[in-house]
């Protein structure tokens, strides 16, 4: 390890040991990133940038809290500070969920199809791979939105020394949602299933929509606060 050995009270400084666990965490995570290996990718990857959304409006709850000026909101503020914890534990965890559900679409790729019997079973078992791999990132757009609802609050009520970092945090949350949408497409162009396809296509496109509008919204607001 490259914190090597350190005296009792510099490992028990602040933040020393945690910062750099973060820096590496966060670099093993590119490194697998930026591998030939498929899993993670632009969906796992989506669900990261939707945590890091989700920690800048955790950044601006807890600059708000506490402070006489916000009192009035103070218990607003804390609970969307919650709801936004659990938000980002989500978005984390279905990180791998993605990676989880594109794994067994990556061995359906793979299955022989010499025979119609093969074929029939290849067909089957890819249908069901390519919803289930539609379904997740699906998942963290409507998780990503509960994050940009929770931003607007905080860009109105929040800290205004922080409310550049509320819209920081919804350009985030714009591109996990679009990132996400992407892996959602990919998947249903290729199902046979296609009214079940476009159904998802379509829970897509209105969250897609929906997530445009907020980002509008909350920026321009932002905008309007720091310029």
């Amino acid at each position: 390890m490259r914190c090597q050995e350190r005296s009792g009270d510099e490992s028990a400084a602040k933040g020393g040991n945690d910062n750099m666990m973060l820096e590496k965490k966060t670099t093993e995570f590119l490194e697998v990133l930026s591998s030939a290996d498929p899993i993670p990718g632009g969906g796992g990857a989506s669900a990261a940038v939707g945590a890091f959304a989700s920690a800048l409006g955790m950044m601006v709850a807890n600059l708000t809290v506490g402070k006489k000026k916000f009192a009035d909101v103070e218990e607003e503020i804390q609970s969307v500070r919650s709801q936004l914890k659990v938000l980002q534990d989500k978005l984390i965890g279905l990180t791998d969920k993605d990676a989880e559900a594109f794994a067994p679409l990556s061995l359906a790729y793979g299955l022989p199809k010499d025979t119609e019997e093969q074929k029939e079973r290849k067909a089957r078992i890819m249908e069901g791979a390519l919803y289930d791999a539609s379904v997740v990132p699906i998942e963290i757009m409507e998780t990503v939105l509960e994050v940009m609802r929770i931003l607007k609050i905080l860009g109105e009520k929040g800290s205004r020394i922080a409310v550049s970092d509320v819209g920081v945090g919804v350009l985030f949350a714009q591109a996990a949602l679009e990132g996400a949408s992407l892996n959602v497409f990919i998947n249903t162009k290729l199902m046979k299933d296609r009214e079940r396809a476009e159904k998802l296509n379509q829970k897509t496109e209105s969250m897609i929509a929906e997530g445009r509008e907020w980002k509008e919204i909350i920026y321009r607001d932002v905008l309007g606060h720091i310029q």
